[in-house]
């Protein structure tokens, strides 16, 4: 029996070995969440759900406005304005910030629940890596791996950076970079499938909801003792802007009211959607990303210079 666990005791620790040195190889291509748990703690943060991941590039930002910044959003799945939200929000950012900046991005489909859902446990972020995780600075993030990564992790090898950047690759400042086909034919293509299949879907079984928009506002009120928070809703294309105004028409108004009651700037875009190339109708094309990021910049530094 001993030589048998002697021998079992090898058998353990050779694998800890391999797993421990496949894992150190997770990187921006691991999965569209990875990142996110696997960089030092940022004093100022982007908010939001793949609209946001995707449109708002934190490396324009820290040119426009000196500061380093961390897209920390994920998916309107995983990431909607919510408690889970907010508690992974506590354990992300650094705990001395002081005078940051936070970019909260908007839009219907990150403050809406499913019709008949109100209740906390019910909400689909409950099954988020947010949920489930403790540790965010951590790399490699062991733990990230071994609660939410599903495949192989001979993949995490055999798919690293190195060999080559994946169509959905997250940087280490948060960004998602999507790189996809920017032909006519298949944009149009997404876009029908986008809007005409899943949004109007949404549109049908969702609302807005009440819970979300407190959830909203108790992240705006932790995130003012540590600096400057801005709304901003970001564009799409003009197809899915008529779903959006269609299924919540008063949303601007409501954003409006809240960046009002808490003495803050909501910067509204989405007056001009077709100023900006979408790969699919709702998220935006990298190249369009960057200069929608230089606008938005531009318009927090008016802003903060009318403070002075």
């Amino acid at each position: 029996m001993k030589k048998f666990l002697f021998k079992i005791s090898f058998y353990l620790l050779g694998l800890v070995i391999i797993f421990a040195v496949l894992g150190s190889f997770a990187d921006g291509n691991t999965d569209d969440n990875y990142m996110h748990f696997a960089v030092e703690k940022p004093n100022n943060i982007i908010l939001g759900d793949s609209r946001g991941s995707q449109a708002v590039l934190p490396r324009i930002l820290k040119e426009k406005l000196q500061r380093k910044f961390d897209n920390f959003s994920l998916n309107v799945v995983q990431s909607p304005y919510g408690p889970v939200y907010l508690d992974a929000l506590k354990k992300k950012i650094h705990e001395n910030t002081k005078n940051g900046i936070f970019i909260l991005t908007v839009d219907p489909w990150n403050l809406s629940s499913n019709k008949g859902v109100e209740k906390f446990k019910d909400f689909p972020e409950e099954h988020s890596p947010l949920k489930n995780m403790h540790f965010y600075n951590w790399s490699p993030n062991y733990e990230y791996l071994l609660k939410n990564y599903s495949r192989s992790w001979f993949k995490i090898y055999t798919e690293r950076e190195k060999v080559g950047k994946s169509n959905t690759y997250l940087h280490k400042d948060g960004w998602l970079e999507v790189t996809v086909d920017m032909q006519k034919d298949s944009v149009k293509k997404r876009e029908t499938e986008k809007v005409d299949f899943f949004y109007k879907d949404l549109a049908v079984n969702q609302k807005i909801s009440s819970t979300r928009l407190r959830s909203l506002e108790d992240i705006i009120k932790f995130l003012k003792n540590k600096g400057t928070v801005y709304l901003v809703r970001i564009p799409t294309s003009e197809r899915l802007m008529k779903v959006e105004n269609s299924y919540a028409p008063d949303f601007n108004l409501k954003m409006k009211e809240i960046a009002e009651k808490h003495q803050m700037q909501y910067f509204d875009f989405t007056s001009n959607p077709n100023d900006y190339q979408y790969t699919d109708g709702n998220h935006m094309y990298k190249e369009s990303g960057k200069v929608f990021t230089a606008q938005l910049a531009d318009s927090i530094l008016i802003k903060r210079k009318d403070l002075k």
